[in-house]
């Protein structure tokens, strides 16, 4: 028994030595390589300026620089905020807080248990030496044991002067010189209690509680800076809430991004943040490349500017239709074969309103939704741009609800027509008749996978765009469309670098087949018509004359106008209304639809856009065949006959024209059309 203890003991404690030993060749190999802490330490934050480019390589945007200052020309309020809120035990640490490191090591160790981080001002200090942004358990020991080395070598006073010279605010501001002047217009002594505890709260995450953009969530952080200050004793309970309650004189927003491509700029910097973290973004020299084309973002621009120019001439201006509630519009373009985003415009005026209309809005597409509605159909139920519908009254039954009776815009209704002719002139019976035929979780199916995103309501008016979507979405979607069934997701960075030029990702560019492409071109062929003789035959008056297709939309009230349509290299969306939902309205009253409202605004952007290309039409799958058929009766008709309509027919459904689709609708006829 005895030479049995004996023997766990030694074993014990050789099992503990290796570990010993192991930890220490483990702190050497981490110590190989360790940054050098620079002399004086203020050079700490001397970082290269993060540099922002188009696809063509011209540079964008420029993020970096700072303005160093003393401690003593900075706020007390500011000091002891940022301390109880970063780092409340700062003054007696060496550089690790041990028990806040236990603490996040427990909270951490259990499911459910909220992810926490334990870094000391020191500790974030020392991030500034690494350029690498991969989050490690190395990287982790290593940023300690650079915290553990600035604490030996330099003093409290210097570390803290370092540290509020390198944060970063958003808004473009770096070090509390720039934020107080860029939030406060004035110089960091001069920040009230109130100023003080508002911008120490923003570090934790500036984009979250940029006060420009969530002015009541930066006041949540604020309280809670305040509260913290209190729990450590640097004010008072009766300080606090005087702080809280006090007014904020917010300096008028300076633009951090250029006004041309604005909103791509913004875009592109929320979408670094979120995940490299905002200061890596704004101070650790990255190099962006992006997709953005000058040209067509210029273009972009100047055509949604003179369109809702032309169009306010023309309308019925609501109540308080002026400065925010002006009328808007957003327009959306995406390189077919990659998803590059080429120009992204998401309102009238970046300076006046940074909500970016082109991906945050989701509004209803109408009409311009029905080509989903048409793919479904021809892929679940063998129907074909031939087979004869009859556009008439309807009424659809709804389980538990009344019937839904959807009404044509012009209030007529033609009788019998082939499937291409209807799409052509937006016929809403028709496509009603089909979601039902097919049902609305096939429709939502193809239009997810064109690539649409957002929340779609499995009922029969899904059809007609009762769903809200974004013009960036729709882009997207129907360029799947016009490179034959190929979806590419859109992304607007292609590679990115750090200082170093080490490349921290690259986008390859591969497309998945997700639509059959014979029927995927039947659609295309549909919406040529729309653009040649349908409700988008406006934009050929404009002089536009190069191989396009697309669709317009209108909502039923008129809130929403769109037309998106795509060449065979470049798709684009454009909505127009107002952010608030007033009815688009001209002098006489009439409601304003996407051919009237959107179309033109297309019509100016792609007219210059395909001015360059080579003009080329639509590939023609190798399954397809063009047969001229009566657009009533879906029969062929010969050459020396009344007007027919080319379409565009599978070669398995070229002989079954003789026995063409009868009307099949699941509704209930009310009355016959004129």
């Amino acid at each position: 028994m005895r030479n049995a203890l004996r023997l766990a003991l030694q074993l014990g404690i050789l099992l503990a030595g290796l570990g010993a030993a192991a930890a220490w060749v483990s702190v050497f190999v981490l110590l190989k390589d360790l940054p050098r802490v620079p002399e004086p330490l203020s050079r700490i934050i001397e970082t290269p300026a993060t540099e922002i480019y188009a696809a063509a390589g011209e540079r964008l945007l420029v993020l970096g620089g700072r303005e160093l200052v003393p401690l003593e020309r900075i706020s007390p309020y500011f000091l002891q905020a940022v301390i109880a809120t970063e780092d409340h035990r700062f003054y007696e640490h060496r550089g690790i807080d041990k028990l806040r490191l236990l603490k996040a090591f427990w909270v951490n160790l259990f499911p459910g248990g909220r992810l926490e981080g334990a870094s000391t001002i020191t500790q974030q200090l020392a991030k500034n030496l690494f350029f690498s942004f991969r989050r490690t358990l190395g990287r982790k020991v290593r940023e300690m044991l650079v915290a553990l080395h600035i604490e030996a070598r330099f003093g409290k006073s210097e570390i803290l002067e370092a540290y509020v010279n390198q944060i970063a605010f958003g808004v473009g501001a770096l070090g509390i010189e720039q934020a107080s002047q860029a939030f406060f217009g004035k110089p960091a002594s001069r920040l009230t209690l109130a100023e003080a505890a508002l911008l120490a709260g923003l570090p934790k995450s500036p984009t979250r509680y940029n006060p420009y953009r969530h002015f009541e969530r930066a006041k949540e952080r604020q309280k809670t800076v305040l509260r913290r200050m209190v729990a450590v004793g640097a004010i008072t309970a009766a300080e606090a809430e005087e702080a809280f309650r006090a007014p904020l004189a917010l300096r008028p927003r300076s633009r951090e991004v250029p006004a041309s491509g604005g909103y791509f700029l913004d875009w592109v910097l929320r979408d670094l943040e979120d995940r490299y973290g905002t200061d890596v973004v704004h101070h650790a020299g990255l190099k962006v490349f992006t997709t953005l084309d000058t040209r067509l973002q210029a273009w972009a621009e100047e055509a949604v500017a003179s369109g809702l120019s032309r169009l306010e001439a023309t309308l019925r201006p609501p109540p308080a239709a002026e400065g925010p509630h002006r009328l808007q519009a957003a327009l959306a373009a995406v390189e077919v074969h990659s998803g590059a985003v080429r120009a992204l415009v998401g309102g009238r005026d970046y300076a006046e309103s940074e909500f970016n209309r082109a991906l945050q809005s989701n509004r209803q597409p109408g009409s311009g939704f029905k080509p989903f509605v048409y793919y479904a159909a021809f892929e679940k139920a063998g129907l074909h741009p031939a087979a004869v519908f009859v556009d008439q009254r309807v009424s659809i039954p709804l389980p538990g609800q009344p019937s839904w009776s959807p009404r044509n815009f012009s209030g007529q209704y033609e009788g019998p027509m082939i499937l291409k002719r209807a799409l052509a002139h937006s016929v809403n019976s028709v496509a009603a008749q089909l979601a039902v035929r097919v049902g609305a979780p096939a429709v939502i199916d193809a239009a997810r996978r064109c690539g649409i995103k957002s929340p779609l309501a499995a009922v029969p008016s899904v059809a007609l765009g009762t769903s809200g979507v974004s013009p960036l979405e729709m882009a997207a979607a129907f360029a799947t469309f016009a490179s034959g069934g190929i979806r590419h997701e859109p992304f607007a960075i292609r590679r990115v670098e750090d200082s170093g030029g080490r490349v921290l990702e690259e986008r390859l560019i591969a497309g998945r087949r997700t639509l059959d492409a014979a029927i995927a071109f039947q659609v295309v062929d549909m919406m040529r018509a729309v653009i040649r003789e349908g409700t988008g035959r406006g934009i050929l008056q404009q002089g536009f004359q190069a191989p396009a297709a697309g669709k317009t939309g209108t909502s039923d009230d008129h809130h929403d106008a769109w037309f998106t349509g795509f060449t065979p290299t470049l798709s684009a969306s454009v909505w127009v209304g107002f952010d608030r939902g007033a009815e688009l309205r001209d002098l006489q009253g009439r409601g304003l639809t996407g051919g009237r409202a959107a179309a033109p605004i297309w019509a100016e952007f792609m007219k210059r856009a395909a001015a360059d290309e080579p003009q080329r039409e639509f590939p023609i799958p190798p399954d397809i065949r063009f047969v001229t058929v009566s657009p009533s009766s879906g029969e062929p008709s010969p050459p020396w006959g009344g007007r027919g309509m080319e379409v565009a027919l599978r070669f398995a459904q070229v002989p079954s024209l003789a026995a063409r689709s009868e009307d099949a609708t699941l509704a209930v006829p009310l009355g016959a059309g004129p």
